[in-house]
């Protein structure tokens, strides 16, 4: 009997049945060929296809239930589309099989193909990302001088705190390593990192002796971040990002801009906006939950495991939309607020800061990446 290769397949035929027995796998492929005989003329004769290689071998699968035998039949086809449809029809017209009274539905006709196309063109996209290297000399020239900028990278203090040259009077302080090393590529050496939210000991000692400007992300993270450094150095300038970007995203042009648009600390602190944030945190740190409310977002992140899905709630814990955690982070950033998350999985650090920055009061997830926040985390 001839095979049918793997490549050629087309279509898969499922089959749901139920049959009123007990019932082996030969009754029911002994039914298929049997009972489907002559119905379709020589041609489309099953045995004679499978023969030939346009049917390939049937795999079934059956269970018994109290006095029942229910199955699944998939059944290969290197037929055309009207020619596998018409195979299917003829199955359904099987009435016993075996010495069962039987009931056969067709689930579904699969199209191989498709399936196939699928992961060709999502193969593609990883292959294109691989694709490295480029002809245009503007990009190599570029890649080079990114490259010995940032060779000029060297540690400062104790905790080798990530700088540039800081050698001059003037110094900017930025949160991490990446806006460091984005300030360099931009061709601004006198730059050092906090490496974290906490500021340390060694850039306490440098603000006594230099004139330092705190280059902060655009968002209410950073501003918290200046008021925290502003407690505890001598800090004359603050340069703040724009609305919504951090400093490591920014261009050269941006970078520029940004710090002549410097103001003194001082005046930074006089803003109305600023006042409002801190007013946000103090409102955060006094948790408006209930025990009873707690209790209802955990039963409702009960409800939600293995969903891998984030469910985001308004002030009546009431859901506003339910979106794949994945895309969580994206959706915060869009301005969507709301009162409470519930997320099946891990909660990362820029989602807890993304969830900060639109004022919501309480996560619910399996872990937490951090508990440094003024969010309420409520552990299943």
């Amino acid at each position: 009997m001839a095979k049918i290769s793997p490549v050629s397949i087309k279509y898969m035929i499922h089959v749901n049945f139920t049959a009123e027995g007990a019932l082996e796998k030969p009754d029911v492929i002994g039914a298929i060929f049997g009972q489907t005989e002559g119905l379709l003329g020589a041609d489309l004769e099953m045995r004679e296809l499978q023969k030939e290689g346009k049917i390939g071998r049937i795999e079934v699968d059956l269970e018994r239930k109290e006095k029942k035998t229910i199955g699944v039949i998939k059944i290969p086809t290197a037929l055309d589309q009207s020619e596998t449809t018409l195979i299917a029809a003829a199955i359904e017209t099987i009435e016993r099989i075996g010495p069962c009274d039987a009931q056969i539905e067709i689930e579904r006709i699969e199209d191989v193909r498709g399936s196939k196309r699928d992961y060709i063109i999502e193969r593609a996209k990883k292959l294109m990302k691989q694709i490295e290297g480029s002809t245009d000399s503007r990009e190599i020239s570029n890649e080079i001088k990114s490259s010995v900028k940032i060779a000029e990278t060297r540690e400062y203090g104790e905790e080798k705190l990530l700088c540039g040259d800081i050698s001059g009077k003037e110094i900017i302080v930025v949160e991490g390593r990446a806006d460091v090393l984005n300030l360099l590529r931009n061709g601004i050496k006198n730059v050092i990192a906090m490496n974290g939210t906490k500021l340390p000991d060694s850039i306490k000692k440098l603000s006594e002796e230099k004139e330092i400007t705190l280059f902060i992300d655009g968002d209410r993270g950073g501003k918290l971040i200046a008021q925290n450094v502003m407690d505890n150095a001598k800090i004359k300038y603050i340069a703040i990002a724009p609305d919504g970007k951090e400093v490591e995203e920014l261009n050269g042009k941006e970078i520029l801009t940004n710090l002549r648009k410097k103001i003194l600390a001082e005046d930074f602190f006089s803003k109305s906006f600023l006042k409002e944030d801190i007013s946000l945190q103090n409102s955060i740190e006094k948790s408006e939950l209930s025990e009873k409310d707690k209790e209802k977002i955990r039963e409702i992140a009960r409800k939600n495991k293995d969903s891998k899905k984030a469910i985001l709630l308004n002030k009546n814990l009431e859901e506003i939309k339910k979106i794949s955690v994945r895309s969580l982070n994206s959706t915060l950033r869009k301005n969507v607020k709301p009162f409470a998350i519930v997320i099946d999985g891990t909660v990362t650090n820029s989602v807890i800061k993304s969830a900060e920055e639109v004022g919501c009061k309480a996560i619910v997830a399996k872990n937490f990446a951090t508990t440094d926040t003024n969010i309420e985390l409520l552990s299943l």
